[in-house]
């Protein structure tokens, strides 16, 4: 089924723009702010967390008046009838998410009790301070007496007795309730996206009075509507929305100028390559570092397709070159036999299919030589791998060492592994003898240095050396002074590959006297 659904994706996604997707992001993430408010109730809890606020403030405000204004000499209340009063400050509690709601606050029952004498008289007191307030704060404000009778407010003489909230208050614990709003009528088309439209929160406090609960205030209000809370404060939340968006398109801008800019330049210099025209881009001038890092990668790939591309059209030319000689002398040789073998004498055939055999020999050679060096371009070295340098040219120079040719490894100290074949060594150096011996020398010296991460090895002999004028073609393959002697020209090309293919360098360094050649390895 997974499969199913992953096959369905792939079908039916579209192919989209870096900077289309970049800027969805970006959208999706200005946007959640907005999503949090209108979905996720955020913005509107906090409204019914500021109107619990205001209802807690003016519930303890005129409980204190109340208490200010009761008859002095009420009989004092016995220790079962008093209250622990907690002192301590008092924080909403009321959260959308989590609150109960209970059904409609039911009308007053009739009262069983008669009224407070004393919470009548604070009543009346209190009446034009209620009335101000109301007027003020829009918030419905009832004066309970300790039997739970309205002393003052709508339904003044009922009972509230039997409400949660009441019960509660006139135990001396403040209580806070979600009711709904049975008066409620929609005004705005979209007023259905606010849960707490048709709400409305009912707070009662205790006026605790010498420790003894005389009596609660029951306040009650609407909470702030969310769309009139929104267009009360639209200056800050369009302030919000035009710095969100304008970080948006800021962002966008950036990001178009760093990543997607060079990536589509790069994209147009690689068919540009492709196609054998173009160069490579110049580094752009915003951009993050791993943009910077893949225009670098790009420019060495380009570097190196040109270089393999030159070097396979002169490989291709030298090859036709060496193989065009021995194959004319070959053909020639049958013609004349062909022609005038029978009037040959038996001597006279016998050099010209010596002639045949030796050009074959000699294509034969050159084959071998470019299989060598087909697999020493092609060479993947074991990563793995470590040789001690100092050991394979010891083995090298006691098979090379004659009379005449005297190998003299002058190293007294030892040195680090390299991260290299022992064969890519032996067959360095077994290169690099047999050129100088074959020169005429009839010393060579090696001697090693360690320079922090590379193992250097030099290697000098005293024969004639090497003419200006051929060293720089000296690596190039096919290039030999000694064609006559039967030398192909690839000794040098494979010895460099084997280097260059365990990251290393093997370089012709400029000598008075004799060769002087340098091998570069990595170090362990």
């Amino acid at each position: 089924m997974i499969g199913r659904f992953k096959s369905f994706v792939k079908r039916h996604w579209p192919v989209l723009r870096l900077r289309t997707i970049i800027f969805a992001i970006l959208l999706f993430v200005a946007a959640l702010p907005g999503i949090s408010a209108l979905f996720l109730r955020v913005y509107e809890n906090t409204l019914v967390r500021q109107t619990e606020a205001e209802l807690l403030a003016q519930s303890a405000a005129l409980a204190a008046t109340a208490q200010a204004l009761w008859p002095r000499g009420t009989p004092p209340a016995s220790d079962r009838a008093r209250v622990v009063v907690d002192a301590s400050p008092q924080w909403t509690a009321i959260d959308l998410r989590t609150s109960d709601i209970l059904p409609e606050r039911p009308g007053a029952t009739p009262a069983t009790l008669p009224p407070d004498q004393d919470a009548q008289r604070v009543a009346q007191l209190l009446a034009p301070i209620l009335e101000t307030t109301e007027a003020r704060t829009l918030a419905s404000i009832q004066f309970i007496d300790r039997n739970g009778v309205v002393a003052t407010g709508y339904e003044a003489g009922g009972s509230y007795a039997a409400l949660p909230e009441i019960t509660s208050a006139l135990a001396g614990r403040p209580a806070t309730v979600f009711r709904r709003n049975g008066n409620y009528r929609p005004r705005y088309s979209f007023e259905w996206l606010s849960r707490a439209s048709a709400l409305r929160l009912h707070h009662a406090h205790p006026v605790i009075v010498g420790g003894q609960v005389k009596g609660a205030l029951l306040l009650s209000r609407s909470p702030r509507a969310l769309f009139r809370g929104l267009y009360e404060d639209r200056g800050k939340i369009l302030l919000g929305v035009v710095a969100i968006f304008g970080l948006l398109v800021l962002l966008s801008g950036v990001l178009s100028r760093a990543i997607v800019r060079p990536i589509e330049a790069l994209s147009r210099a690689t068919r540009d390559v492709a196609a054998g025209r173009g160069s490579v881009p110049p580094d752009p001038d915003l951009s993050v570092t791993e943009i910077r890092a893949l225009y670098e990668d790009f420019r060495v790939m380009a570097e190196s397709l040109a270089h393999r591309s030159r070097y396979v059209r002169d490989f291709a030319a030298s090859v036709s070159h060496e193989f065009k000689t021995p194959l004319s002398g070959i053909r020639g040789a049958i013609e004349l036999l062909e022609d005038h073998g029978e009037s040959m004498t038996r001597a006279e055939r016998g050099q010209f299919l010596a002639n045949i055999s030796a050009d074959a020999d000699r294509l034969s050679h050159l084959v071998g030589r470019l299989m060598e060096l087909a697999r020493a371009d092609m060479r993947v070295p074991d990563s793995n791998s470590r040789a001690d340098v100092l050991q394979g040219l010891t083995r090298v120079a006691d098979g090379f060492r004659t009379e005449s040719f005297h190998v003299d490894i002058r190293q007294s100290v030892p040195l680090p592994k390299v991260r290299a074949e022992p064969s890519t060594i032996e067959a360095v150096a077994a290169t690099i003898m047999e050129n100088s011996r074959q020169a005429g020398a009839s010393t060579l010296t090696i001697a090693g240095a360690a320079d922090r991460d590379w193992v250097i090895i030099d290697l000098r002999d005293d024969g004639p050396g090497i003419p200006a004028s051929d060293r720089e073609h000296i690596f190039a393959p096919f290039f030999t002074s000694k064609r006559e002697a039967g030398g192909s020209g690839l000794g040098l090309a494979i010895a460099r590959s084997l280097v260059e293919a365990s990251r290393g360098q093997l370089l012709l360094v400029p000598s008075a006297i004799g060769a002087h050649f340098s091998l570069r390895l990595p170090s362990v």
